[in-house]
């Protein structure tokens, strides 16, 4: 090991007791950067690993193949891949809401012609499990199999509001409040007055915190026992998308998170 920590680029995980643990951990902390930070290029991945670039080259190669991780072929820095949905989709109960909740994605996204995203809370994250796009949508972006911060999507505050004060309190003690943006609400106490209006309102609209331009809106999903179990969402850019002017809309909206938790076995009140 090399002075202050970092490997050497002769250094590399030995084939010998402990080095194939080693490397799943590794692996591990790959996904957990990319998971915080959106996407990251390989030296500010080894950098904050403290290890050589080759070394986090040959891993993220590994996750590549299995399509756990991406190149972001604009930016030419890595992101999670669509293989992290496959993951998450194993998960008991994770397909049926898949399926039970296409049919509505689909009409809600054909009404308010934006894009649609269903996601569930997955290791501190909200992962988009599937998607849906209006006729007249202009973005492109593919959210299914992305995990995005809790604290800084709509998605995520539905979820988070659902959660006891503990839980949030372990999740931001192991992920933090970090700032996606300037917009991104770091301040737990602004955080937490913010959840308490989402519980009141039923919703949650967000402008700015995850990427500057996007605006979203999401309502909740629960399950037979209403317990919260993922959220429906619409985005859009913010320079047309404006939820907070359309009542009709974020009705809409949350009619939409009742119809798939009708479909999940939840009795409205």
């Amino acid at each position: 090991m090399a002075a202050g920590g970092k490997e050497t680029e002769t250094e590399k995980d030995s084939d010998g007791p402990g080095g194939g643990v080693q490397s799943v951990d590794r692996a591990l902390q790959i996904l957990e950067i990319l998971a915080r930070q959106g996407d990251a290029g390989v030296s500010e991945i080894a950098e904050e690993m403290g290890v050589h670039k080759s070394t986090v080259f040959r891993l993220i190669g590994s996750l590549v193949n299995r399509e756990i991780v991406r190149q972001n072929t604009e930016r030419g820095k890595y992101q999670l891949g669509f293989g992290i949905l496959r993951l998450a989709s194993s998960v008991p109960g994770r397909l049926s809401l898949v399926h039970e909740a296409r049919t509505v994605l689909e009409s809600l996204a054909d009404t308010y012609k934006e894009t649609v995203n269903l996601a569930v809370l997955r290791s501190n994250y909200a992962v988009n499990v599937d998607q849906a796009m209006g006729p007249s949508t202009l973005a492109t972006y593919d959210w299914v199999g992305g995990l995005t911060p809790l604290h800084a999507t709509s998605s995520g505050k539905v979820m988070l509001a659902a959660l006891r004060v503990e839980e949030r309190d372990r999740i931001f003690k192991e992920v933090g409040l970090g700032p996606r943006t300037s917009r991104t609400v770091t301040d737990r106490a602004v955080l937490e007055a913010q959840l308490l209006e989402v519980s009141r309102n039923g919703y949650s609209i967000v402008h700015d915190e995850l990427e500057i331009g996007l605006t979203a809106a999401a309502a909740p999903i629960y399950n037979h026992m209403g317990e919260v179990i993922g959220a429906v969402s619409i985005s859009g850019p913010a320079f047309r998308f404006k939820p907070e002017d359309d009542p009709e809309l974020v009705k809409g909206l949350c009619e939409a998170g009742i119809m798939i938790s009708e479909k999940m076995g939840y009795r409205r009140q």
